[in-house]
């Protein structure tokens, strides 16, 4: 929710950055002078921004990919250390029952005698 908050007023600042500087102009001269162009101010810097961010993504791309990956990974061995463990605990049931069930008769033999 922060984040949409955050990229909401990031919007609204470049819109009102947009129309407040439309009628600026800016020659932009690319290498060497062989080419020059003149355009509106807020063009270069927004596509600087759109660049910026198209980079920030394929850069973070991959290790979120891989976090991604590794949490499937450990969610599945929690998921089958969580059966194990229910396994053992009904097998140490299964066995304590016993044990009790045959130290109540071992106990009633004995007072018998």
């Amino acid at each position: 929710m922060t984040r949409v908050i955050l990229i909401g007023i990031l919007l609204l600042l470049s819109l009102a950055f947009v129309l407040q500087n439309q009628e600026q102009g800016v020659t932009l001269r690319y290498f060497f002078g062989l080419l020059e162009a003149s355009t509106p101010i807020y063009q270069p810097i927004m596509a600087g921004f759109v660049v910026g961010v198209l980079v920030a993504a394929i850069l973070l791309f991959p290790p979120w990919v891989r976090a991604r990956i590794e949490l499937r990974r450990k969610t599945k061995a929690l998921q089958q250390a969580e059966v194990d463990l229910e396994r053992l605990r009904q097998s140490l049931e299964k066995i304590s029952g016993r044990s009790s069930s045959t130290q109540i008769e071992h106990s009633g033999i004995f007072r018998d005698e």
